[in-house]
């Protein structure tokens, strides 16, 4: 991409009304763009981003058996009715409407029961277990203030995985899989450092769920943190008993705020046994379908890495994540090496290397700079008159203040390493 071309440009000032980091931060470096509190579009360096991650989580799932779906967000009142998840005084946060003919409809917040539902078309015997599917769609909640930038909105991506077994044990296995799945996750966007598997409610059907807590200062939750055991518990349930459940005593923890970046739940029969999703057994019993839940948020993830990953100056995106691995910026003025750069980029682009050209000419060199640390790309070559005489350019990385000099010769050969 010829940064001439580029879609969206940067901002000195983010909107007055934002105060979160992670958004003001995005704003300016144009990843997203803010439509009202709690709802952002994200612009072409924002998707290129949130794809990345994307990919990544497809990667895990699929890895331990999920399949890929998309169910829709509209949303009838009836299957919600036999869960009692319709009522306002239950769940608070719905959008709901209504059609013409005056169906009520809900937009999805969770996709427990339509998945629940549609199963049943699929599952009869215990030959069809288990059956693990997922998808990556919107969700909207009625959030009654929405918070913490692209952390907590009202319109947000998420990826929700839900499990169909047998029987315990089976749910158990894949269970485990799937923490380990999310701490691969968690690990390839680069928020693996300062993430711990948090023990949390488990609500009716397991003792425990699990969070996955990142340490920030702009988080929202309160965790308590073993470092010796990379776990950590929820202020919810910090007692006296899960410490002895979990083999750790007051004065091994330390209190932190922490940014729940994805969880996992054991649903047991809560949701296939008032919706019917009924197996037969090899013995020839009906038997109730044993139930997990385990969701990711795009954005959470995306503004959590940016509030962990920033300067004074911008962002500074992992490379598993960035929306580009180079920025090429071009200072030249001359008409033979603005020709060189134009080769040198041409030959990146050959090469399949994703790369950014500043081949912008209304800009000095200072602003281009600026504009390169808020945007945060991990890797900056520059090319100018000067460097030309020499045959040379210069590289550094985004997190690092030396530069260093490179032949252009051998700068193909040097990313390619």
């Amino acid at each position: 991409m010829r940064q001439s071309l580029l879609l969206s440009k940067t901002r000195k000032e983010a909107p007055s009304d934002e105060q979160a980091k992670n958004a003001e931060l995005l704003i300016r470096a144009g990843y997203i763009h803010k439509e009202m509190a709690g709802v952002y579009t994200f612009l072409p360096l924002g998707l290129r981003v949130i794809e990345k991650i994307k990919t990544i989580i497809r990667e895990e799932m699929n890895a331990i058996g999920g399949q890929e779906l998309f169910l829709t967000a509209l949303q009838e009142s009836n299957l919600w009715e036999k869960t009692n998840r319709w009522s306002d005084e239950v769940v608070d946060n719905w959008f709901k409407t209504e059609l013409k003919n005056g169906t009520k409809l809900g937009l999805g917040f969770t996709h427990e029961e339509p998945l629940t539902a549609l199963m049943k078309n699929h599952i009869k015997s215990y030959k069809d277990l288990p059956k693990y599917a997922y998808q990556i769609q919107t969700k909207f909640r009625n959030e009654l203030r929405a918070k913490s930038g692209i952390m907590r909105g009202r319109e947000f991506l998420m990826k929700d995985l839900y499990s169909f077994s047998k029987n315990d044990e089976e749910h158990t296995l894949f269970y485990e899989k799937a923490k380990q799945a999310y701490v691969n996750v968690f690990n390839r966007v680069g928020l693996g450092e300062k993430t711990y598997i948090t023990f949390a409610s488990g609500g009716t059907f397991s003792k425990y769920s699990h969070e996955f807590q990142t340490l920030s200062e702009a988080g929202e939750d309160i965790v308590y943190v073993h470092d010796g055991k990379k776990i950590a518990i929820n202020k919810e349930v910090y007692t006296d008993e899960v410490l002895k459940d979990l083999g750790v005593t007051k004065d091994e923890l330390h209190e932190e705020k922490a940014i729940e970046v994805g969880n996992i739940f054991s649903l047991g029969t809560k949701f296939s046994l008032p919706l019917g999703l009924m197996f037969v057994t090899e013995e020839g019993k009906n038997e109730p379908v044993i139930m997990g839940s385990y969701g990711i948020g795009l954005g959470r993830v995306m503004g959590t890495v940016v509030e962990l990953s920033h300067d004074e100056n911008g962002i500074i995106w992992p490379e598993s994540i960035a929306p580009y691995q180079i920025h090429f910026i071009s200072l030249c003025k001359d008409e033979e090496n603005k020709r060189k750069a134009e080769e040198l980029y041409n030959s990146m682009v050959d090469a399949h290397i994703e790369v950014l050209f500043d081949d912008r000419e209304d800009k000095r060199p200072g602003e281009k700079f600026a504009e390169s640390d808020l945007l945060g790309i991990p890797k900056r070559i520059i090319i100018s008159d000067k460097l030309c005489e020499e045959n040379s350019v210069e590289y550094k990385k985004r997190n690092e203040e030396t530069l260093e000099k490179l032949e252009q010769k051998d700068i193909m050969k040097f990313l390619s390493r």
